[in-house]
């Protein structure tokens, strides 16, 4: 069974601190070992030069490999990230960014992913990340 998106929602508000729920994250698709996020603009989240922060790119990339996860495995369990590795390719400004995960495998102990952020609109990424979690549960 997957996820659907109003599923992943309310994991979302179930689960996370309220410093990442401020991002607005909002899940637009899930399915059997993917799932894409929303991260909405705001200057509230720009650095200096009016870019969107690598933190918050970061942050949106760690929450949405939740999503997926919890996606390829049916429901949301514990779990924990191990290591998250981003590369910044473009600064986005003015734009939502889409946040896009696949599970590439999913163990019994562990779970590894691959993320695309997409600026809304653009062809190309303005990073990307790869992701290990440790499945606790």
């Amino acid at each position: 069974m997957t996820l659907t998106p109003a599923d992943a929602d309310k994991v979302l508000k179930d689960n996370f601190a309220p410093w990442v729920l401020d991002l607005g994250l909002t899940v637009e698709e899930t399915g059997d070992r993917h799932a894409v996020l929303r991260l909405p603009w705001s200057g509230a989240l720009a650095r200096d030069g009016g870019g969107l922060s690598g933190q918050a790119l970061m942050a949106a990339a760690d929450t949405a490999t939740v999503i997926a996860i919890s996606a390829a495995r049916g429901g949301y369990g514990p779990m924990t990230t191990v290591q998250q590795s981003t590369s910044f390719q473009r600064p986005v400004t003015g734009t939502d960014v889409l946040i896009e995960v696949r599970v590439t495998k999913l163990g019994k102990r562990m779970a590894f992913a691959d993320i695309t952020m997409t600026p809304d609109g653009a062809q190309e990424p303005a990073a990307t990340a790869s992701t290990v979690y440790a499945l606790l549960g």
